[in-house]
């Protein structure tokens, strides 16, 4: 067995800085552990010693926007028109984390299958294709965007419809690769074969995977209370839209007037009369229109609804914990609580099961009441519409808050 002979003593005489940092001068951080460690004196990353890779705190990720987390009171301001009550204010604590500037669009779809065509079957490609069927009307002359949309290049920065929340998971974890692969190829980092091509997260330089956004977390990031608080605790207002007031329309400049967000003004009113277009679009926008909300984000109202992680409950606003909330399975609220076929399949009065999952933000098609974000509304996760895409999330690693 090999022998340390006073390894502290040893390792302190490598230098003076060295000596000056292990023998408390300043303590050690993340990114600046030093040269010893201080548990045992041992030098780190010398020829059989520890490796300890260079940090400089989580990389940026490519659309990003950072939002710093705090308090606020989950739930909708809005009358309950629908009698769900299954949204009743509750307060809680969002961490940090980051999220998407703008919805996922037909671009980055298409960037998605290009790269799967590559390097998957014709059986996992077809499964991840948007349905574009999802457009088409029997009463309706929609042929254009059913045959259009997805791959006509005057739509390539309109958010991607007609994908599931199962087809939007499958995109977030070929993104995570991709974005890291590109990381540790910038780095000079080679992807070990026996990891199955993970890059281990020691190394620093990967980023955490992206995800849909919990619906606490899009509800946090849309609502962008930021800098309205009084003292240090109180909260001066909330938000019934991503935006200050109880109007729609933008008050300030040569936009004055103009609607806020692309959504349904009423009973066949998707954009307003020629020549004066109310917001613009007959159907979903440009990703970047529309001014952000305080956080940077775009469309956090109106465009296309968007997926969000959570498992639909009625009660999910009583039930889940008050840091983080998630609503991941059917824990205090199973599905044989509700009469959806579990027990008999002959008796399905509800449509709440384990496969109902959360969409929220309103779209082009809905009236201005799901603009608000505490509104929520659900769906199977294997269904997709011309209403429905998404934007992903990422935690913020290495923060405690």
């Amino acid at each position: 067995m090999k022998k340390f002979v006073f390894p502290f003593l040893q390792a302190c005489l490598i230098g003076s800085a060295a000596f000056l940092f292990s023998c408390g001068s300043s303590n050690p951080t993340a990114s600046s552990p030093g040269v010893l460690s201080t548990a045992t004196g041992l030098e780190y990353n010398s020829e059989e010693g520890f490796q300890v890779a260079e940090f400089r705190g989580q990389p940026d990720g490519p659309n990003l926007v950072y939002i710093e987390g705090g308090r606020t009171v989950l739930g909708s301001f809005e009358e309950d028109i629908l009698q769900t009550r299954d949204n009743i204010e509750r307060t809680v604590t969002v961490s940090s984390f980051y999220m998407d500037e703008t919805e996922v669009a037909n671009i980055h779809w298409l960037e998605f299958l290009h790269y799967v065509k590559l390097d998957s079957s014709r059986d996992y490609y077809n499964s991840v294709l948007p349905d574009t069927t999802v457009w088409a009307r029997k009463l309706a002359y929609n042929d254009p965007y059913v045959d259009h949309y997805l791959r006509y290049p005057g739509f390539r920065y309109h958010p991607v419809v007609g994908v599931s929340w199962n087809q939007a998971n499958e995109y977030a974890k070929w993104r995570s690769i991709m974005v890291n692969y590109k990381l540790a190829e910038e780095a000079g980092i080679e992807v070990p074969a026996e990891t199955g091509g993970r890059i281990p997260l020691e190394t620093g330089v990967v980023l955490p995977d992206y995800r849909l956004p919990t619906e606490a977390e899009w509800e946090y990031a849309a609502t962008a209370l930021i800098g309205t608080q009084w003292v240090d605790e109180v909260q001066l207002y909330k938000r019934i839209y991503p935006w200050d007031g109880h109007s729609l329309r933008n008050p300030y400049g040569k936009e004055m007037g103009y609607f806020l967000a692309n959504f349904k003004r009423g009973r066949g009113d998707y954009g307003g009369i020629a020549g004066k277009l109310n917001d613009g679009a007959f159907v979903t926008d440009y990703i970047y229109n529309y001014p952000p909300n305080d956080y940077g984000l775009y469309n956090m109202a109106g465009n296309v609804n968007e997926w969000v992680w959570d498992l639909y409950r009625p009660l999910s606003f009583q039930d889940f914990e008050d840091l983080n909330p998630v609503r991941r399975d059917g824990t205090l609220d199973p599905q044989s609580n509700y009469d959806n076929g579990a027990r008999d399949p002959n008796v399905i009065n509800s449509l709440i099961n384990d496969e109902i999952r959360v969409y929220k933000g309103g779209s082009w098609a809905d009236v201005a009441y799901w603009l608000s974000p505490g509104t929520r509304r659900f769906i199977e996760q294997d269904s997709a519409t011309s209403t429905i895409g998404f934007r992903c999330a990422m935690i913020r690693a290495g923060g405690n808050k």
